[in-house]
């Protein structure tokens, strides 16, 4: 039964961690905040290819870790 209970809490814990960390929406991209360059461009998103080219060339590395292991 103890184990249980700290199995549901540790879910609901979760849940309203990750409920919290919810992303927040971009402002209006008219929304008055200076006249800079690109003021009224949307906002761009973060680029995604270090991150990929970074995970794959560690996926590939610890995938021939493990074949050359046999």
């Amino acid at each position: 039964m103890k184990k249980m209970m700290h199995k549901i809490g540790l879910l609901l814990g979760m849940t309203f961690i990750v409920m919290s960390l919810q992303a927040q929406t971009p402002p209006h991209p008219g929304d008055g905040s200076g006249g800079g360059p690109g003021a009224g461009d949307p906002p761009v998103g973060a680029p995604l290819d270090g991150g990929l080219s970074l995970l794959i060339a560690l996926g590939t590395a610890y995938g021939f870790s493990k074949i050359k292991r046999k």
